[in-house]
């Protein structure tokens, strides 16, 4: 095996999602081949659906997509905040002519798996991005001045750096922070997609709706064009299972949201097979990099969904990442320790703000609930600049 690096030799990319596909395609415009390593033996995206706020279309410019993904995505003209209990409206968030004219870029929503297609078109469209599937990386050695991988059906691969994209449960991230298992937060999802001609006239609006009730919430928008009706539903519980795609049970989901409206339970109804999923996250760290190898999206700083920005700080990692290893010119290490303290401050205020606002904003009742309300009622109209302003 030689040891040799040179500017030919692509960059490990272990994970084949959202990030790793987005890192692929930032390297290839910069001109650097990659070689994506994906376990399982497609690429594809569990169902469900996706918000992109105006930081990640600023990267879908640098990334050479934007026009794929307006095709596709849906642009909601507000997003309404309701007490699922009452029913009462506590915060609406215009998403027209004049939020487009403060942050220059829309807010959508979209299918996780058009997303995944649309990174995955544009990734074999290019001559510099090598695309492999049902090559489960188990292991690395950073020599230096190579990195050499070993996968889980004894195959070894070599390139000038790696870049762990392989989420929540990275292996990459076990050898470079070494932190263990990831933090549960005590609450759980389900998730379905339905048809919208078969879901009633109040949910087929262009919007983001969430309904927020005592360690509940509900979101519902339309997907793909409009075609699809998206649901989510998360409560508190103390059950933990590992994954992503574990059916839940129907009863479970009707007892957490018996206070909430009828408009709630309604669209409850219209579902017999829920996914389920456990949240997750981890305590924000400093360094995810280590020589040649560098960590990306979940693998680096997994976030709750509150704020609906894990694929989107994902995407901007991505092409961080790239112009940052551009800058660099030979000295890989040197452009990974700058892209983490480029992201390490960004993605920790998203892991910890998500965490505040499915505890405090999203779930409280009695008094907190009050004063939930109260503070969204007035809240600052540059209160996400932070956010959507992006990199």
């Amino acid at each position: 095996m030689s040891l040799a690096s040179d500017s030919n030799s692509p960059v490990l990319i272990a994970g084949g999602g959202i990030g790793g596909l987005a890192a692929a395609l930032a390297l290839s415009r910069i001109g650097w081949p990659s070689v994506v390593l994906e376990q399982s033996r497609e690429f594809g995206e569990v169902g469900a659906g996706i918000q992109i706020s105006p930081n990640v279309f600023k990267m879908f410019d640098a990334l050479g997509i934007r026009d794929a993904i307006e095709r596709i995505a849906v642009f909601p003209d507000s997003i309404l905040v309701r007490d699922a209990v009452s029913g009462a409206e506590i915060l609406r968030t215009p998403l027209g002519s004049e939020f487009l004219a403060r942050y220059h870029y829309p807010y959508g929503v979209i299918y996780r798996p058009d997303l995944l297609d649309t990174l995955l078109q544009a990734c074999t469209g290019s001559s510099l991005i090598t695309l492999r599937t049902g090559t489960k990386v188990v292991d690395y050695e950073d020599h230096g001045t190579v990195v050499s991988i070993a996968t889980a059906t004894g195959d070894r691969f070599e390139g000038r750096a790696l870049i762990g994209a392989d989420g929540l449960w990275s292996r990459i991230r076990e050898r470079v922070v070494g932190d263990g298992k990831p933090r549960v937060a005590g609450h759980i999802a389900y998730r379905a997609v339905l048809p919208i001609d078969k879901a009633p006239e109040h949910a087929r609006v262009h919007r983001v709706n969430l309904w927020a009730g005592p360690r509940t919430h509900f979101v519902h928008y339309p997907l793909r064009r409009g075609e699809l009706l998206n649901l989510v539903a998360v409560f508190h519980s103390d059950r933990y299972e590992e994954g992503w795609d574990t059916y839940g049970d129907p009863r479970e989901l009707y007892a957490k949201f018996a206070h909430a409206r009828p408009e709630v339970r309604d669209l409850l109804d219209l579902i017999e097979s829920w996914r389920m999923w456990v949240l997750c996250d981890r305590e924000p760290v400093g360094n995810w990099s280590a020589g040649r190898v560098t960590l990306l999206g979940d693998a680096a700083h997994p976030t709750l969904q509150y704020l609906a920005q894990g694929g989107c700080m994902a995407i901007e990692d991505a092409v961080v990442l790239a112009r940052s290893l551009q800058a660099s010119g030979d000295d890989v290490a040197r452009a990974f320790v700058n892209y983490q303290q480029q992201r390490v401050l960004r993605t920790a205020r998203v892991q910890l703000t998500s965490r505040f606002v499915g505890d405090y904003v999203y779930h409280v009742r009695g008094a907190a609930a009050e004063v939930r309300n109260q503070m969204l009622a007035n809240l600052p109209r540059e209160s996400m600049a932070w956010l959507y302003d992006g990199v």
